[in-house]
C-alpha cells in the first residue's frame, strides 16, 4: 500500500477544484483564437497560454507521476485562479477578457455560476 503524502493530497485536491475544465475543453480553448487575443493584463509577466499548456500536461498525469515542478505549477495555478476570481471586474464589458484569462489556465468562472 502506498503512503499518502497529506500535503500532496491537499495540493492535488485544491488544483482539481480550481481547474474545472477537462483536458479536451482546455486544449480546445487554448487552440481557439480568442484565447490568444483576449488576455487579461492584470499580472505583468504571466503568460497564461504557457501556463495553460503546462496545466494540460499536469492534467494528463497520475498523482504518483507528479514531479516537484508539477506540484509547484499546481500551487501557482491555484493561487492565480483564486487571485483572479477575487478581481472580478464590476463592468460587464471587462468580464470577457477576465473570463478568457481564467479559461486559459483551466477555470471557467461561468461553470461555477450554474
Amino acid at each position: 500500500m502506498a503512503v499518502v503524502n497529506p500535503e500532496l493530497e491537499r495540493v492535488w485536491q485544491e488544483f482539481h477544484r480550481a481547474v474545472n475544465m477537462t483536458s479536451p475543453q482546455l486544449r480546445d480553448w487554448l487552440l481557439a483564437e480568442t484565447a490568444l487575443n483576449d488576455t487579461y493584463d492584470s499580472e505583468p509577466g504571466v503568460d497564461v497560454t504557457d501556463l495553460g499548456n503546462r496545466v494540460l500536461q499536469v492534467l494528463g498525469k497520475r498523482r504518483v507521476d507528479l514531479t516537484t515542478a508539477d506540484v509547484g505549477l499546481m500551487r501557482e495555478v491555484t493561487e492565480l485562479i483564486n487571485r483572479r476570481l477575487s478581481q472580478r471586474p464590476a463592468d460587464q464589458v471587462d468580464q470577457e477578457p477576465w473570463r478568457h484569462s481564467l479559461m486559459a489556465v483551466g477555470h471557467d468562472p461561468w461553470r461555477d455560476a450554474g
